[in-house]
């Protein structure tokens, strides 16, 4: 693995999709002003030299699998015919990579080629929800989900299509950095950090919102996003919708694709982690901040999302010594593992 920045290689497959690779390049390529560089990154060809586009502007690629050799994280953007599988040097450079500690992504029909290598087998996955039966007629020895965004094991990831891209990327970055550095680098794209639901909400199956339902739930979202650092149950989400907590329930799960008291949860625990990494504020005053009154319920809650506490969240995470303050701790106090605070 690199000592330096975090290295990220895409293989380009012809014909490529432009638009996985711009995504993924903006998220880990671009260097977005007061965010730090924390990755570099590179494309990849199995031929190095013009690969052709399906947008009719071709990509000039110079290096060549071994681009692949010093990778953090190896990024499949697309294999456009599905049951093509690859050649033996990919394969073997792609399982050379995994062996040796590489992240290896399929994005939206890179998990055919993901698949292919046997780096799935046993596991879950996902692809464009077009796709989803196909991948699991070709490879039966993948669980293929096919509501999901993205689903990420850790060294194997996978994402439904085009603008699911982005999402695992940003994930990706909360799983490395921590969820403020993606806030930062989401916030400069103009796009969530983070969306909840899956893919129903966008197949072609999925039933179209009227004016009304639409502005309904923004007007929820927007007051829940305002008020979560008090409790907040469904009845009283219902209520500021000007709707029964039976009808709240349906806008959530089909327009967001998730219950509103799950929404909820979610949006206090990213709230929690960017607390946690940007403030001195002790683990009380943060759980507090983000509407828990138990702060046993907190740590457990938030356990169950990031699959760390709270305190050990904050030493992978917060921002370095000497680094601009950020806000928000003169206001939520002193930090729990500051001198004289033993860490939870």
């Amino acid at each position: 693995m690199s000592s330096g920045p975090h290295q990220v290689v895409a293989l380009a497959v012809p014909p490529q999709s432009p638009f996985e690779l711009a995504s993924i390049a903006q998220v880990f390529g671009v260097v977005h002003p007061d965010v730090p560089a924390r990755y570099s990154f590179a494309v990849c060809a199995e031929t190095p030299g013009a690969v052709p586009a399906v947008a009719g502007c071709p990509l000039f690629v110079e290096d060549g699998l071994d681009a692949m050799d010093g990778a953090d994280t190896v990024i499949i953007a697309g294999w456009p015919d599905h049951a093509a599988r690859p050649s033996d040097g990919l394969v073997a450079a792609l399982c050379r990579a995994h062996a040796r500690g590489a992240r290896i992504v399929g994005l939206c029909s890179g998990a055919f080629a993901l698949a292919a290598t046997g780096l799935l087998d046993g596991r879950s996955a996902t692809t464009h929800w077009r796709m989803a039966d196909e991948l699991a007629d070709l490879y039966p020895q993948v669980t293929v989900c096919p509501d999901e965004l993205y689903i990420d094991h850790g060294d194997v990831a996978t994402s439904a299509g085009t603008g699911a891209a982005v999402d695992l990327a940003l994930a990706l970055v909360r799983r490395d950095l921590g969820a403020a550095h993606a806030a930062e680098i989401a916030r400069h794209m103009v796009v969530p950090p983070h969306r909840d639901g899956g893919q129903r909400q966008y197949s072609r199956l999925a039933p179209q919102p009227s004016r009304a339902a639409e502005e309904t739930l923004g007007a929820v979202v927007a007051w829940a996003e305002a008020n979560l650092h008090r409790p907040i149950g469904v009845a009283e989400l219902a209520a500021h919708g000007a709707v029964s907590p039976r009808t709240l329930a349906r806008l959530f799960e089909r327009e967001l694709g998730v219950a509103p008291g799950r929404w909820l949860l979610r949006r206090r625990i990213e709230t929690a982690r960017t607390l946690l990494e940007r403030t001195d504020a002790t683990v009380e005053a943060v759980a507090a901040a983000c509407g828990f009154v138990d702060l046993s319920n907190f740590r457990r809650r938030f356990a169950a999302e990031t699959g760390t506490t709270p305190g050990r969240y904050r030493r992978v995470f917060s921002a370095p010594a000497g680094s601009p303050p950020r806000g928000g701790g003169a206001d939520l106090g002193p930090r729990s593992d500051a001198p004289g605070h033993p860490a939870p």
